[in-house]
């Protein structure tokens, strides 16, 4: 099975992102959003995101003209219904992404693939929802999605062959590299990553180092890109805690739960870069580490 025609069910940071990839690469895509300001924004984040990159000489201006006629912005699901797959991109509960899936079973045909871009629940527990567990797999694409060139494509017990191909295929076809992941919470890159950050904030706590320390460690002593903590302000502490929460309650292993000092930064609005503060202060200036 050819996809041609793709659905993106959420148009935040990630789903604008999966719109973008995918028009880039000739794909008819329609975005659907509940709401006209969500809708707006994500759209806004579409336009920016290409306009940077005519800036920079890596998309020509007739390219970016292309890639923008060929996404369509909605608020209604009905839009969705003849796509060849759509894409899940809403927050990560279960039960909203139960709710929209079981919406979108009755609107779209039995042939559409559904597809999820959770990071850490599993995929089987939506796929269960629907009419068509045969035809569900996950896409699990990683943020800025324009820039990072991974894709982990999930098969469930029951995810078809046909399925799974037509969904790593796609996957080729937007520009990006697909890996094939079991259907366990954190598939491969979150169940190595996850604990890592934690192990960090573990060893903050106890005094071993300081934020700064410990990140210029990681990435002068290892060659990491960044650090620990300078990563955890880049994902978002609330979504880490939110991700490593829903780990936990997976696997029941300690090195999942989010330790107390990355809840109680989550308590006080420290979600990182997006609310200017987390492990570190982002100032104009540059940015300064919690001292802890």
């Amino acid at each position: 099975m050819e996809i041609r025609r793709v659905g993106v069910a959420g148009c935040g940071l990630m789903g604008s992102g999966i719109a973008e990839v995918a028009a880039k690469a000739g794909l008819d895509v329609v975005v659907r959003e509940i709401g006209e300001e969500a809708l707006e924004a994500g759209r806004a984040r579409v336009v920016k995101s290409l306009e940077r990159a005519v800036a920079r000489g890596k998309l020509d201006p007739s390219d970016r003209d292309d890639a923008l006629s060929r996404i369509t912005y909605t608020t209604s699901l009905d839009d969705l219904a003849d796509r060849d797959l759509v894409i899940e991109a809403i927050i990560e509960s279960l039960d909203a992404k139960n709710e929209l899936f079981a919406c979108l079973d009755g609107v779209c045909p039995d042939e559409t693939i559904f597809a999820s871009n959770t990071s850490s629940l599993t995929v089987t527990d939506m796929a269960a929802a629907t009419s068509r567990p045969d035809r569900f797999v996950g896409l699990h694409f990683f943020n800025p999605v324009p820039v990072m060139k991974l894709v982990e494509v999930v098969r469930t017990i029951v995810t078809s062959r046909e399925t799974f191909d037509a969904a790593r295929d796609f996957a080729r076809r937007i520009g990006k590299v697909p890996i094939a992941a079991r259907d366990n919470s954190g598939f491969v890159v979150n169940l190595l990553l996850v604990p890592y950050m934690l192990d960090a904030i573990r060893q903050l706590e106890r005094g071993v180092a300081t934020v700064e320390d410990i990140d210029t460690a990681m990435t002068l002593g290892c060659g990491y890109p960044m650090g620990p903590f300078t990563l955890c302000d880049f994902v978002g502490l609330d979504t880490l805690c939110q991700v490593a929460e829903i780990m936990y309650d997976e696997y029941r292993e300690e090195r999942y739960a989010p330790p107390p000092l990355l809840r109680r930064l989550v308590t006080m609005g420290r979600y990182g870069r997006k609310t200017g503060a987390g492990f570190y202060d982002w100032t104009p200036e540059g940015p300064v580490a919690l001292k802890v």
